[in-house]
């Protein structure tokens, strides 16, 4: 038998030994990522569901049939409990999602059906690990069909008239039926101001009608409608600032902007109504420059974005306002705080795909030194009132660059209510009795300015 070169059995030996290297590592090569949590976020606006794991996902298709259903196949993914989980944190009344299903096609390969309630459009994105978050696999499910939101204040400022005079008039009615009977020459008039002690009005025509039952056909056609944009802060996957007794920002300022909505809803000003826009109205996420574009879309008079403020430290304490500014922060605490609420996208995870020149133009678009000085009008009178309820961290209102005081034609502010951060201001931002104060603060602040600088005319009145 003829014996081989030393050399070339050494480069075998070799190559077995690397053969079998690479068999037993296959397994360990070949495995799927695990899945760490999966969470869903369901809105009237649209449903997130997430997917988070240790490493990439992908999802190789994505479908969506005639029946209403959402199917995406999943790679890099073993079928554990984890991705099971799904199912259970679906809620009944979820706007968008019937049902959820979860079923192996393979080797780390997973498939995802999803019934929905409603034709919708699906955004499947993946998001780099940030903050606390690892790897995320993100379907946004997008109605189809949607409500325009200028139209939908409209209908529910008239409901709201509507059901203010009907209550007026079941309560006129419920005195009238209590009155003695009146003579004959006695009109009706002069029988309400006899009981209301006043001098007589003018009789209506029938005691059907009463004079002062307002009809929706009688309303002043030149009413006008001022509309204040309330935007609270993060959102969905982005909790914001946590505070020490693990407060997230997210909540207590959706708090306190309902509490501002409900007083500007029964507001008026020089004898024009108000009413409260909110970006988000629930727990979800909504991007930055989508928050300018909801106010711009419903013509906003003002818009007001609510935060609470947080620090590196505990000791830092007091409500802050900010303007927008095109030249530079005022400080270095100002820029400080820009930077970090304009990272929200990040955290929140917006698809970096989808192209949008509106939404893009909105986020670099400058605004002009009217809305600025406006802006800063705004501020000033929030300020002063915000200061008789609390601590303010600075006396002036700042200003930086924050990309959710953008909108060119909207006086803008940004409101940090108190440092969530501080243990102190946690317990109050947590208090319902401190979110009552800040409501009727942020309201009076408000009105005050509108007292000073009326809204201009609408083309269209309501």
């Amino acid at each position: 038998m003829t014996q081989m070169p030393p050399h070339r059995t050494d480069r075998r030996r070799l190559l077995q030994a690397g053969a079998l290297v690479l068999l037993i590592g296959a397994p360990h090569l070949a495995q799927a990522g695990r899945v760490v949590a999966v969470r869903i976020w369901p809105a009237q606006d649209y449903t997130r569901v997430t997917i988070e794991s240790d490493g990439e996902l992908q999802a190789r298709k994505t479908t969506v049939d005639q029946a209403h259903r959402l199917v995406v196949d999943i790679e890099g993914i073993d079928l554990i409990e984890g991705m099971r989980e799904l199912v259970g944190k679906l809620q009944s009344d979820d706007p968008n999602i019937a049902a959820i299903r979860v079923a192996p096609l393979g080797a780390n390969l997973a498939r995802l059906t999803v019934d929905l309630k409603k034709p919708i459009k699906p955004q499947v994105f993946n998001l780099e690990p940030v903050a606390a978050y690892g790897h995320r696999l993100v379907l946004d499910l997008y109605p189809v069909q949607t409500v325009d939101p200028f139209e939908e204040l409209i209908r529910q400022h008239t409901a709201a008239v509507d059901e203010s005079a009907r209550r007026a008039a079941d309560l006129l009615g419920a005195e009238l039926r209590d009155l003695p009977d009146a003579p004959a020459d006695d009109p009706l008039g002069d029988l309400i101001a006899r009981r209301e002690q006043r001098p007589p009005q003018k009789a209506p025509a029938s005691p059907s009608a009463p004079a002062n039952e307002p009809k929706p056909s009688q309303r002043p056609q030149t009413e006008r409608l001022i509309i204040v944009a309330l935007d609270p802060g993060h959102g969905g996957e982005d909790p914001g600032a946590i505070g020490p007794g693990g407060t997230q920002e997210k909540d207590v300022v959706l708090q306190v902007a309902k509490k501002l909505r409900e007083r500007i809803n029964a507001t008026t000003v020089n004898g024009n109504p108000m009413r409260a826009y909110m970006t988000r109205d629930a727990d979800f996420f909504v991007p930055l420059g989508t928050r300018v574009q909801k106010a711009q879309r419903v013509r906003a008079d003002l818009f007001i974005s609510i935060h609470a403020d947080a620090f590196m430290t505990p000791r830092p304490q007091g409500a802050s306002i900010f303007a927008l500014s095109t030249k530079g922060a005022s400080s270095a605490a100002a820029r400080w705080m820009a930077n970090k609420e304009n990272a929200a996208d990040l955290v929140g995870g917006i698809n970096v795909k989808v192209k949008d020149a509106t939404l893009q133009r909105t986020l670099l678009d400058m605004s002009t030194t009217a809305q600025i000085k406006d802006s800063l009008k705004l501020g000033g009178a929030m300020l002063a009132e915000v200061g008789r309820v609390g601590k303010l961290h600075k006396p002036r209102v700042e200003q930086a660059g924050f990309a959710v005081l953008k909108a060119p034609d909207i006086p803008s502010v940004l409101v940090e209510t108190a440092f969530i951060s501080n243990p102190d201001e946690e317990t109050r931002l947590r208090s319902e009795a401190y979110q009552n104060q800040l409501a009727d603060a942020l309201l009076k602040g408000i009105v005050k300015y509108f007292a000073a600088n009326p809204p201009l005319a609408r083309v269209r009145s309501v």
